[in-house]
């Protein structure tokens, strides 16, 4: 069990600031995609969710860039 705890240990002491970079940009990320899934899996949202589902195409067409002859 010991060489189990060696294994996952972690010497804080030793990171640099990349490290720390990485470690705090992981956990947030994985705590916003727990906040989206359970915004988005929640039943209360669905309607909501369900009437912008097709929200972009709703709107005019997009500007190509093309200029009409005008």
């Amino acid at each position: 069990m010991s060489s189990l705890k060696e294994y996952f240990s972690t010497d804080w002491a030793a990171m640099t600031a990349t490290d720390w970079v990485g470690t705090i940009l992981t956990v947030v990320i994985f705590v916003l995609m727990v906040v989206a899934y359970v915004y988005a899996y929640r039943p209360k949202n669905k309607e909501k969710l369900e009437d912008r589902k097709f929200q972009l195409d709703d709107g005019e067409r997009l500007d190509s860039g093309e200029k009409n002859g005008g």
